[in-house]
């Protein structure tokens, strides 16, 4: 589990392309201390399994699956990517909960300086909007932001200079596409709220639809 609390900027070194997959060796000062071959590295919001630490580097492969689901098949050697390791168990909790799965990418409309803050646009599908409520969280590019804003076609999150100046984000252009992960709680609650959705394969036969077929609801 994450917090959505970026601990570094790390730097791509090096990109190895399979017909579907990847093989990412990454620089991570910070990110490389304490960890072992196995342990968990959040790249760009992205659940990674380190497969290798050499130093200050670490190696991980990419499943076709998550090339297909994120944005990491946009990197490239000397790309610069928001690095978390997991929370450890007596860390402080100063984001969200941060699964680093992602649910799909969003795409950069706009972004507009507002005093201090920057105000950032992007565009998602429905799927991904159904999740997200003003105030609530979200996870853009694996780092922890709150919704200001949200309609049928996008939402919007204002980025405090700190935040700007430690993460990737504000380095972003108009039209690329970044990863985004929902708040886990609503997915669950959704899920439960509805079982209606999970067809009753009991062996009598008897299901809400048969008893409303015969007059009892």
């Amino acid at each position: 589990m994450f917090t959505g609390i970026i601990e570094e900027i790390g730097e791509v070194k090096a990109v190895q392309n399979g017909r579907q997959s990847a093989r990412l060796t990454i620089k991570g000062d910070i990110v490389t201390k304490g960890s072992k071959v196995g342990d968990s590295i959040a790249v760009n919001g992205v659940c990674l399994t380190a497969t290798s630490i050499e130093g200050n580097m670490f190696t991980a492969d990419v499943m076709a699956e998550t090339m297909r689901r994120t944005a990491l098949s946009k990197l490239v050697t000397g790309s610069r990517v928001n690095l978390e390791r997991a929370m450890a168990a007596d860390g402080r909790f100063g984001g969200h909960i941060v699964s680093g799965h992602i649910d799909g990418t969003g795409t950069i409309r706009s972004m507009k300086r507002e005093e201090n803050a920057v105000w950032v646009e992007i565009a998602a599908d429905e799927k991904i909007l159904r999740y997200i409520i003003e105030k609530g969280s979200i996870a853009i590019n694996g780092i922890s932001l709150t919704v200001a804003y949200v309609d049928d076609t996008c939402f919007r999150v204002s980025i405090i200079p700190h935040t700007g100046a430690v993460t990737t984000l504000l380095e972003e252009k108009s039209g690329n596409k970044v990863n985004l992960e929902n708040d886990v709680i609503g997915k669950y609650v959704e899920k439960l709220l509805r079982p209606t959705d999970i067809k009753d394969k009991s062996s009598s036969g008897m299901n809400m639809n048969f008893l409303a077929e015969h007059g009892f609801l």
